[in-house]
């Protein structure tokens, strides 16, 4: 293997790992091939196993691969590739089992909460009250994010004491008929907290994704304010746009 081309500003390790990470995605390596291990990667780069070290720790945070010691590190499982909208539908469309599990589930009439920044969002009144919930969602068992949703309450009356296990786009549209159309959404890169990288079962300061959305029904009213926070070494978001001439 040759050594990668180096900056002078970029840690040797950097340099290892993107030519790891071009050979994992360029080769199609399968999932749970074994990778070289530290002391094969000192030799072919010719550097020290600390170096070697950092750049696998690198590529874990990434999540292009796992570690198990003293077997090794392997490839990991590809990303799960969401599209914008319901989480349950997306593990349905890729034939997977979604669950949630009911963090909090409150009416929130004051600040605190992000009850402000939902108000704004919603198109609301500064005195208007909001339904929200913070749910924990799984695909296959498997920890995957933490959805903070909101909704207007004269919309959705009763909706705290309903069971919040499925698709929250589903319970809309059974009991309320509100039908869900179309979704404005901001993906951007974060570091996770504390809190977030427990219930998300991550290393401390893991990198994250934050996807705010705004979503309109049939009559083109903002119905849903969320703020949902992904594992970013398991989730990718794939996104289609028309192209304007």
């Amino acid at each position: 293997m040759a050594a990668p081309r180096q900056s002078s500003r970029s840690p040797r390790y950097v340099g290892i790992a993107a030519e790891l990470r071009e050979r994992i995605l360029d080769e199609h390596l399968a999932p749970h091939t074994l990778m070289p291990s530290e002391r094969e990667l000192s030799e072919q780069f010719e550097v020290s196993r600390m170096t070697a070290r950092q750049a696998l720790m690198l590529l874990e945070s990434e999540g292009h691969v796992y570690r198990r010691p003293p077997r090794g590190t392997f490839v990991a499982e590809p990303r799960v590739r969401f599209q914008i909208g319901s989480f349950s539908a997306e593990a349905d469309r890729l034939g997977r089992q979604a669950s949630a599990q009911l963090l909090w589930a409150k009416a929130l009439a004051g600040a605190g909460n992000g009850a402000t920044r939902a108000r704004t969002a919603l198109g609301l009144a500064d005195d208007d009250t909001v339904h929200a919930f913070r749910r924990l969602r799984l695909m296959e068992g498997e920890p995957l994010a933490i959805e903070t949703t909101y909704f207007p309450s004269a919309l959705t009356p009763g909706i705290l004491d309903v069971e919040a296990e499925g698709s929250l786009w589903g319970l809309l549209r059974e009991r309320y008929g509100i039908e869900m159309t179309r979704s404005v959404a901001v993906i951007e890169s974060i570091v996770l907290d504390e809190e977030s990288c427990d219930r998300l079962a991550v290393r401390a300061a893991s990198s994250g994704i934050l996807l705010t959305r705004r979503t309109f029904d049939q009559d083109d009213r903002c119905v849903e304010f969320a703020r949902d926070v992904y594992r970013a070494d398991r989730a990718a978001f794939e996104v289609s746009a028309s192209v304007a001439r």
